[in-house]
């Protein structure tokens, strides 16, 4: 009878600290900082792909095709005024006009971190406020006039044989 008792005093005393340390461990995360952007909390933006003609000498060079996924917190971007996507076009089109010495090209020499870095400050900085927190690059690539032009060929070659 008394092991009986204390196996119910030492279920009892257990069950207690299970409670109590799991009270004080749920306390502990609600008052810890929020987690990093890639863990939760912010909304995850993707572009349909976009297309931006690259200008030299006074004519079309080429095109830059990108698609971006930005990170951005959702009680701002659920304030903004107008579409969210809308924003980040303009921006993006208005970076690469702006910035000359991004020459897609010249495939070696684009540097893709000064390149979403730079979109994501200057997009935060039309805001007026850190709305975008990362840039993230889900596809790039350049396309040349020569390089439109041999799939257009290729394409009314391979529907005409």
């Amino acid at each position: 009878m008394v092991k009986f008792v204390l196996a119910a005093l030492w279920i009892s005393v257990a069950t207690v600290g299970a409670v109590f340390f799991s009270f004080q461990m749920s306390q502990a995360e609600n008052s810890a900082d929020p987690m990093p952007g890639f863990f939760g909390g912010l909304d995850y933006v993707r572009t349909d792909v976009v297309s931006v003609p690259v200008v030299k000498g006074g004519g079309v060079d080429g095109y830059f095709l990108a698609r971006l996924v930005y990170t951005v917190e959702p009680e701002k971007r659920n304030a903004l005024s107008l579409p969210l996507e809308t924003l980040i076009i303009d921006q993006l089109y208005s970076y690469l006009y702006g910035n000359p010495q991004v020459d897609f090209s010249k495939h070696d020499e684009v540097d893709l971190d000064a390149l979403r870095e730079g979109v994501r400050l200057s997009l935060n900085e039309r805001v007026g406020d850190e709305l975008v927190h990362d840039v993230l690059i889900e596809q790039v690539d350049y396309l040349s006039k020569e390089d439109i032009r041999d799939n257009a060929i290729r394409r009314r070659l391979g529907t005409a044989g």
